[in-house]
């Protein structure tokens, strides 16, 4: 039976944003289905004509998400007992517009989205646009950190590092978003203002990969 070492590396990375995302979710509600989603179609319409006004083609805001639902509500009856009853119809729609990292572009179009008739819930991160480069990058360096571990050990044990047995990776996503919140009011969106001259955190991310060889 050939002897071997099993080495788990791991890879580190911090890298620069320079990708910033807007989700936004908006919500539509009426007794009538129809009506409900003339009110979510006319809200997306409001939106992608907010961003052409901050210079973006509507066909950048993109769908993350759909969902339409039936809406119950509480309440008692003559005897003070819960009851539910038939409310209408939801809509969320989710969606979403990414952009190079700047600040003024930022700014031109949270204020465009303020001044819509619309308030859609936002979320801004900031990420990166290659994200392939940054998992080639970890799985390099956690291959050198596993290799250079396993040469490390055998020459301490009086052993000789053998052929590559097997490699065991999990092809996860990486979470690969700054943790620097930016977060503004509904009221201060529709204010022309220039959004400050930010710097996110870096994004730090690893990764790690199981390696065994033959030991001689």
């Amino acid at each position: 039976m050939n002897r071997t070492i099993t080495i788990k590396g791991t890879g580190k990375v911090s890298v620069k944003p320079d990708l910033i995302i807007i989700t936004m979710r908006l919500e539509s509600h009426d007794y009538e289905y129809e009506k409900t989603m003339k009110l979510a179609a006319e809200s997306v319409n409001v939106l992608q004509n907010a961003i052409e006004k901050a210079g973006f083609n509507k066909d950048n805001l993109k769908t993350t998400d759909f969902n339409i639902r039936t809406h119950y509500e509480s309440y008692r009856d003559k005897d003070n007992n819960y009851k539910s009853r038939f409310d209408g119809y939801i809509c969320e729609h989710g969606l979403k517009l990414e952009f190079d990292f700047d600040t003024e572009v930022l700014s031109n179009v949270l204020t465009a989205i303020g001044e819509a008739m619309v308030e859609p819930n936002l979320n801004i991160q900031f990420s990166v646009k290659d994200k392939d480069a940054v998992n080639e990058e970890l799985l390099i360096r956690a291959t050198e950190n596993a290799k250079s571990k396993a040469e490390i050990l055998t020459k301490a044990s009086n052993v000789t590092l053998g052929d590559l047995i097997s490699i065991d990776y999990n092809w996860g996503d990486l979470y690969l978003y700054s943790n620097t919140n930016y977060n503004m009011e509904d009221r201060c969106m529709a204010f022309k203002t220039s959004a400050p001259d930010i710097t996110p955190d870096d994004i730090d991310v690893s990764d790690t990969v199981t390696f065994v060889w033959e030991i001689k």
